[in-house]
This record gives structure tokens, sequence and C-alpha cells, in this order.
């Protein structure tokens, strides 16, 4: 399929874990290497050929949309979540109007990456099948991710179809945060809030959710003190 050219920012989240920072601001705006989480992310789109991104807002709302009217590239459409914080499922549920009948990116406004040979949104959307997939996700390997000390998420298997981690143990590949979705999937899903979690396992049920490994090096940007191992590597990386 050609490259999507809508994407949904998941960015209306609370940020607990990257308290205090996000006392007096909502995490996307957290700096990394000297730019907001949410403008990597949106680098990374506008490369990808991405025209329009709906951004959800909840927390520190106004700072966020005012950081997001200075974009140029993509295209910013915000989704309010004041009122009420839709969780991730709920919040692309509620933007669908927006991002349109065609396949999307959904990617988590925190998520945060150095490239490897190929830029990875490119190869996401070269390898989502319509036919065959609802869904592909992102993966990173949880074993060098920088940042994180889970237990991984999934196994993918050599069609490159994923199924969950099983109890008590530890998979090779963690939810990265990019993913392609269907707007399919969200056919008879609830109202209001629920987790994007719901539609990848019923994509499992039906053999249909999918993953791409990541090329390059994911971090796992989830307290201020995970912050300098990011930016330690980012300095390596261009060095």
């Amino acid at each position: 399929m050609t490259t999507p050219d809508r994407a949904m920012v998941l960015a209306a989240g609370l940020g607990t874990r990257m308290k205090p920072l996000t006392e007096k601001l909502p995490k996307p705006l957290v700096r990394v290497a000297g730019r907001p989480l949410v403008d990597h992310v949106l680098d990374r789109l506008a490369e990808a050929g991405v025209a329009t991104a709906v951004a959800n807002v909840h927390h520190h709302a106004d700072l966020l949309e005012d950081h997001l009217k200075t974009r140029a590239a993509p295209k910013i459409v915000i989704s309010d979540e004041r009122d009420r914080l839709l969780d991730s499922g709920g919040g692309v549920k509620k933007a669908l109007g927006t991002l349109g009948a065609a396949p999307f990116f959904a990617i988590n406004a925190d998520t945060i990456w150095i490239e490897g040979f190929s830029a990875n949104l490119a190869r996401l959307a070269r390898a989502f099948d319509p036919a065959r997939m609802d869904a592909i996700l992102l993966l990173a390997a949880t074993a060098t991710s920088i940042g994180y000390d889970g237990r991984g998420d999934f196994l993918l298997d050599q069609e490159g179809r994923l199924t969950r981690r099983p109890e008590r143990t530890v998979t090779p590949f963690v939810y990265a945060g990019a993913a392609i979705l269907r707007p399919e999937l969200f056919a008879d899903t609830p109202d209001g809030a629920f987790s994007l979690n719901l539609l990848f396992d019923r994509a499992i049920a039906q053999q249909r959710l999918f993953g791409l490994r990541l090329d390059g090096l994911w971090m796992h940007v989830g307290t201020p003190e995970a912050i300098a191992e990011a930016e330690d590597c980012y300095a390596k990386s261009t060095s």
C-alpha cells in the first residue's frame, strides 16, 4: 500500500511517571536532545509524507495546543479531550472522522528512536498488507532498548504474526508506540474510554495482528532519569 497520509498522535496522557516535570508541562513537551518529544514524532511523520496529523489533548492542553500551532508540517488537527480522557482506543475512535477511511498511522507522542539504515515509518508502510492485516505494530527489542526494563509484549512468528507474551515469561519484543491501523478495527467498539489493546487482542484472535522489528534503537523515556540516557544515545549517534 502507499504510505498513509494521515496519522493519529496520542498526546493526551497524564505523564504520571515523568513527574515532577509533568506538573507544569504535558509529557509531549518534555525535551530530549534539545527538542520536545512530540516534535521528534511529528518530524518522523513529516518525513514519511504524512500531510495531516490529529493530536488529542488533555493534560496541560493549552500549552500543548499552543506549541502545536507553531508546526508547519504536518498540518495539525486538535482532538479536544479536556473534559474526558478517552484512553488510546477511545481517543483514536473520536478522531476517525478526520482520519478518514484509509489505513492510518497511530503513534504515541512520547515515542522516540534513532533510525537505522531505513526510515521505520516508511518500512512499516511497505510491510502493511490490508488484505491480511488489520494492524501492524512497530516492535523494539526487549533486551537492548534504552530505558526499558520490562518483560516485553509480544511473540513474533516467521510470517510476522503477533501473539501476546505468556505469563511469567520474557518475550523478545516490546511495542514501540507506532502502528498502522485499519479504521474497520473500530467497528463495534465501546463508547467512551478504551485501550487500543482491545483491538490488538481482537486482531490476534483473527490472526490479523502483525509486527515489524524496528531498525535502529528505541528509547523508553518514561521517567526524568531516563532523559539523560536517551540524550547520551543521541549524542553518540551524531558524533
